[in-house]
């Protein structure tokens, strides 16, 4: 199955984009190797089309404190 594609926005950076398709910005490192030719970009234009990898993101559960949780007094 082909890979899906994001055309992006000015102002976006990797770790914006990661978090807008799958909620985690620690993945962009998945879409940079996807698109080799832009790896040196920080800041991009508009109308740039990349290149979106299938991955499965994993459950993650944080660990919160109790309080947080909702746990205790």
């Amino acid at each position: 199955m082909a890979d899906a594609t994001y055309t992006t926005v000015q102002g976006d950076t990797w770790d914006v984009i990661a978090h807008r398709l799958w909620k985690r910005e620690t993945l962009m490192d998945r879409l940079i190797k996807a698109n080799p030719d832009y790896g040196d970009v920080l800041v991009f234009g508009p109308d740039v089309v990349l290149s979106v990898p299938q991955i499965t993101v994993p459950d993650i559960t944080p660990d919160l404190p109790p309080w947080m949780a909702g746990e205790g007094a």
